[in-house]
């Protein structure tokens, strides 16, 4: 893999808009008086350049929610929207050796009423394959703990953590697309300010 090629980088708002359209006074038959079928074709063309490696996620915002609180510590849960890593391109168009893989990272939560912001070393994540296609090959990221805990290197979602990786693009290209998520949490003192937070977790595509 080579890191310092940046394939895609995915930041998206999703806005859905519904438009009610309504006919006044239109009557409606008693009768039918026959039908008539229309056959609606499409030809669809290869791509004049080629496949591509892409990444979208499956909403923009989640929330966390209290779960599994101690007297000393509060621990909020939640979900990351599922990740999808499509590729479409042909072995061809793969660099040599060439793997792709997800990262993650967060801002610092940042309180509405101006109460003190949480540091990103208090969120962590458990990374899990959806669907990792039919050979397997990609895996998920190991799982990044919090300031509040012990062992592991890794604290918090501060620098860029692991998703989920290929090591080998060309090898499960034909599989086309790869999901993952993971569990997110939440851990801070018992003292923590109440209030509502929001922080942005980044994710991004590298091949």
């Amino acid at each position: 893999m080579t890191r310092h090629k940046k394939v895609a980088r995915c930041a998206a708002v999703v806005t859905a808009t519904a438009l009610l359209l309504g006919v006044a006074g239109m009557a409606m038959a008693e009768e039918n008086h026959g039908d008539q079928d229309v056959d609606v074709n499409v030809g669809i063309t290869e791509l004049a350049d080629g496949g591509v490696l892409a990444m979208s996620v499956a909403g923009t915002a989640t929330a966390l929610t209290e779960d599994g609180s101690t007297p000393t510590v509060r621990q909020f849960k939640g979900t990351l929207p599922t990740v999808t890593v499509t590729d479409t391109r042909a072995a061809d168009e793969i660099p040599a050796g060439a793997g792709w893989y997800v990262l993650g990272t967060s801002s610092d939560f940042a309180g509405a009423a101006g109460q003190p912001a949480i540091s990103a070393s208090h969120l962590g994540w458990q990374p899990q394959i959806i669907d990792g296609g039919a050979s397997g090959q990609v895996a998920e990221g190991d799982q990044v703990d919090t300031v509040m805990d012990s062992g592991p290197v890794a604290v918090g979602l501060v620098d860029q953590e692991l998703l989920a990786l290929a090591i080998d693009s060309s090898a499960i290209a034909s599989e086309g697309q790869w999901t993952a998520s993971a569990d997110l949490f939440l851990r801070t003192p018992a003292t923590v300010a109440p209030g509502s937070y929001t922080a942005k977790l980044t994710l991004s595509l590298f091949e």
